[in-house]
């Protein structure tokens, strides 16, 4: 393992989001005292000038770059202009001061939508670029892909050690529970409360209820991220999640069983199934020594209890 001095300067983009936060929770239970966070109010992350002068003041030593503007199958579909517009400028804004202010280590966050839409099953990361994306989601994969080609470009010009790992679906702590513009799982984990609050005998899911979908934990996906750092290494892609996945029926059975919910699951066929599989291949983080630990219906309940936080409903 690489030695990262318990006080480097760690800058954790977007750390109020799911992801960041799991990472910000993940360095400091190991015991790093430097990481460096900003608000939206504090530092705009689309505004360049901002950006550089904050690299250039803080000179952090290591970046995890979770900031994005993310969504499920409607917002990406909707907002399509929003979701390449914005990620394109935060990654290229940070990346860019990030190089301009020596910092050579850093760890950027894709996801698995960068892949072809119908490429074989588990996904491999050499699959990027080898076919059609999956439309609903377009802009937002090639802002990512952009990214990952910037993080690449970099460290082949430069020398930098730009890392970019590509997490499957999300879930946990400081997910997005809005119904209009949530990923499929958290927006179970509502409709099941709700619908079990309202005394109601069945649960409409979008969708044919076939797609399979494979799900992580969000502090597992931070634990793989701060792994790659401390193990040094430098470059490439790698795709991190549990290579196990299940079809929308069996999530959405799991999530009614966690939320003790006892009724019968509608499908809504006129509704988009989207991606029909997106299992990824996780074996080169395997061989670097990291798996995923927490179960599905593990992952679930904590992210139920979390929910029940925030007062929602």
């Amino acid at each position: 393992m690489e030695y990262i001095a318990k006080n480097a300067k760690i800058y954790v983009a977007g750390h109020r989001g799911m992801v960041g936060s799991a990472i910000v929770r993940n360095l400091q239970n190991k015991g790093y005292t430097g990481v460096i966070t900003r608000t939206r109010a504090e530092l705009d992350l689309l505004d360049q000038s901002a950006v550089y002068a904050f690299f250039k003041s803080e000179m952090p030593d290591y970046v995890f770059l979770a900031a994005a503007k993310v969504g499920g199958i409607h917002a990406n579909n909707t907002y399509r202009a929003d979701f390449i517009f914005e990620n394109l400028m935060v990654e290229a804004n940070i990346i860019s001061a990030a190089h301009q202010a020596g910092c050579e280590r850093m760890c950027f966050l894709g996801s698995s939508c960068i892949y072809p839409r119908d490429c074989p099953q588990p996904i491999k990361e050499e699959y990027l670029l080898t076919g059609p994306l999956e439309s609903t989601n377009e802009p937002y994969a090639i802002a990512k892909i952009a990214g990952i080609k910037l993080c690449e470009s970099y460290n082949r010009q430069y020398g930098t050690k730009y890392v970019s790992v590509m997490p499957t679906n999300l879930y946990g702590p400081n997910d997005n529970y809005d119904l209009n513009n949530s990923h499929v799982l958290p927006a179970l984990i509502r409709k099941t409360h709700e619908a079990k609050l309202h005394g109601k005998k069945e649960l409409i899911v979008w969708g044919s209820g076939k797609p399979m979908r494979e799900f992580l934990y969000v502090d597992d996906m931070a634990d793989a991220c701060v792994f790659l750092m401390e193990k040094g290494v430098s470059d490439g892609i790698y795709n991190v999640g549990t290579g196990v996945d299940v079809t929308i029926r069996e999530l959405a059975e799991t999530v009614m069983r966690v939320v003790d919910l006892e009724g019968t699951l509608i499908f809504d066929d006129s509704k988009p199934d989207g991606t029909p599989r997106k299992l990824l291949n996780v074996n080169r983080m395997r061989n670097l020594g990291w798996k995923a630990k927490v179960s599905l219906q593990d992952g679930i309940a904590m992210a139920y209890a979390d929910f029940l936080t925030k007062g929602i409903v």
